[in-house]
């Protein structure tokens, strides 16, 4: 068991009804220094995602973890289709201010941007749906995002049936987390990784919340440096330089979080699972795992 962890019997008025992690904006005003904005996005990242959709023939996706806009962006970019939600309108106004300043092409002209509730995300936008999107995407670690407040996981069950009814028969979801297995056992997070543009990245100091001798909760303090990279390094950069900011997720067991997903989808679906883009027996101890899920179809 890691060291930095803290136990208790009870999750608390502090873990439980966190909804909008960015709501004090200092995560959304560093999102794309953090992660990469499209043109410094990884392009392991770009080439598997885009890559997949075009294999599969994709062309109406839904984001629904859009946070700042970066994906669906990218998307667009490449021709497809895109809606995207988010449930935190911090984040959610800059993908609105990227749309407005883009206006005059078909694409963002055409881009549906909501604000929605993983929890009612069908009744929300049923009207969009229609028939169903060709791929759901949930991307960047962002489902652990919705924390376990029954510990019976019911609410993040129900966000995953959700997702499946947005997807039309032979659709896909993909749907990532972190190597949450490995957290909790070596109470570490990397900093460096191909999932995202880590240069900035200097330190992710890691906690692990024990709930009834469980792992409920992972807390991650990311410290992002602001400087730029053609400024040289012996210059001293003033304290606004670092940016620093606190997100909260469930830890995601990898048997735990495939078994969800085959009782949204059910058995007769398709399942595939990979580590950091590459096929699972390829990469021993992945960064990120990422489930691809193919819903069935009577015309499989």
């Amino acid at each position: 068991m890691a060291e930095n962890m803290i136990a208790t019997r009870s999750l608390g008025v502090g873990a439980e009804g966190v909804k909008d992690q960015y709501a004090d904006g200092k995560a959304a005003k560093v999102w794309e220094v953090f992660i990469g904005d499209k043109n410094s996005r990884t392009q392991n990242y770009k080439n598997f995602l885009v890559g997949l959709l075009r294999d599969k023939g994709c062309r109406r996706i839904l984001d629904v973890a859009c946070g700042t806009g970066i994906d669906s962006i990218m998307l667009l970019e490449e021709g497809f289709e895109v809606v995207s939600v988010d449930a935190s309108d911090k984040m959610l106004k800059y993908a609105l201010k990227a749309r407005w300043n883009r206006r005059k092409e078909a694409a963002f002209d055409k881009w549906i941007i909501e604000e929605a509730n993983w929890l009612t995300l069908y009744d929300d936008i049923e009207d969009i749906v229609g028939e169903g999107f060709d791929a759901v995407i949930c991307l960047g670690n962002s489902f652990a995002h919705l924390l376990d407040s029954f510990g019976d996981q019911r609410e993040q069950k129900q966000a995953l049936r959700n997702f499946e009814k947005c997807v039309k028969p032979g659709g896909f979801l993909l749907i990532d987390h972190r190597n949450y297995d490995s957290i909790i056992d070596t109470g570490k997070t990397a900093t460096k990784c191909i999932y995202y543009n880590p240069k900035h990245t200097t330190d992710i100091r890691t906690s692990v919340l024990y709930v009834s001798g469980r792992p409920a909760l992972v807390t991650l303090d990311y410290l992002i440096d602001l400087k730029s990279d053609d400024e040289k390094s012996d210059i001293i950069y003033p304290e606004e330089c670092i940016s620093e900011f606190r997100l909260s997720y469930y830890p995601h067991r990898l048997k735990v979080f495939t078994e969800m997903l085959e009782k949204a989808f059910g058995e007769n679906s398709k399942y595939r699972l990979y580590g950091d883009f590459k096929v699972l027996e390829q990469i021993e101890s992945p960064n990120f795992y990422i489930h691809v899920v193919e819903k069935y179809s009577t015309y499989f």
